[in-house]
């Protein structure tokens, strides 16, 4: 499942994110590329805002997918939604389901198909992540700090960001996607977090509020997730080589 009903508003884009042209391609089109070369997944599903109009399927000619348009105001919701809808295409609660950012448009058949063989087996599930490797700064807590300005008073936090302290890294890692998991653990984890109030960034943190402990498996740089207007130029230059199918 490819969630795909956000506005990506941190990108700087008129369009959403997924929308833009990079490389020749829209990011969602390398995204829905690289699950389509994977012929060991029954369906791919696009979960789309009901009031998306920039999605084009003429853009994704030769690709196998299907489309719901019931995207909600959070991605918790849309991929609450999307594994809904998956049950109306055939899947059962003891199927795996994989959730996949659509900015994610490195992700490459070969990584799909290095988690699904290190989770399959596993009784919870697990998700694409790299080790941190840079150092870890954690911003002073202070609202106010630093140098007074002109007029005495002290200079926002927000205006200029200080370092509160240096936190380990060891044990650390980025969370990236595919997240795997059984689509009925994972329907029945968002739901409670629902009920709770709490709203998950990423579906794992839905099944370790449970006591769960998702299994990480090592992903790569080209994964990365699309997010500011610099990081088109990044995706150009990465998208513009392909990884190749396998």
């Amino acid at each position: 499942m490819i969630p795909c009903a956000g506005v990506g508003s941190r990108a700087g884009t008129a369009l959403p994110k997924q929308y833009k042209t990079v490389a020749g391609h829209n990011l969602l089109h390398f995204t829905l590329a690289a699950f389509d070369a994977c012929s060991e997944l029954t369906q791919t599903l696009v979960v789309l805002a009901p009031d998306d109009t920039h999605f084009d399927p003429r853009r994704f000619a030769g690709l196998r997918y299907a489309v719901r348009r019931c995207g909600g105001a959070t991605r918790h919701a849309s991929v609450l939604n999307g594994l809904y809808a998956l049950a109306e295409f055939g899947a059962r609660d003891h199927d795996w389901a994989l959730v996949h950012d659509a900015a994610r448009a490195g992700i490459t058949p070969a990584l799909i198909r290095a988690l699904v063989a290190e989770v399959k087996d596993d009784p919870v599930g697990g998700i694409v992540a790299l080790p941190l490797a840079d150092t870890l700064k954690r911003v002073a807590s202070d609202d106010l700090f630093g140098d007074p300005a002109a007029d005495g008073t002290a200079i926002p936090a927000k205006a200029m960001p200080r370092i509160g302290k240096t936190e380990p890294r060891d044990g650390l890692w980025l969370a990236q996607t595919p997240q795997m998991f059984r689509l009925g653990l994972l329907r029945d984890a968002l739901e409670r977090a629902q009920q709770d109030g709490f709203s998950v960034t990423d579906e794992a943190s839905a099944l370790e509020r449970l006591g769960h402990q998702p299994r990480l498996v090592q992903g790569n740089l080209r994964n990365f997730k699309v997010t500011y207007p610099e990081d088109f130029a990044l995706a150009e230059a990465m998208l513009a080589k392909p990884a190749g199918r396998n």
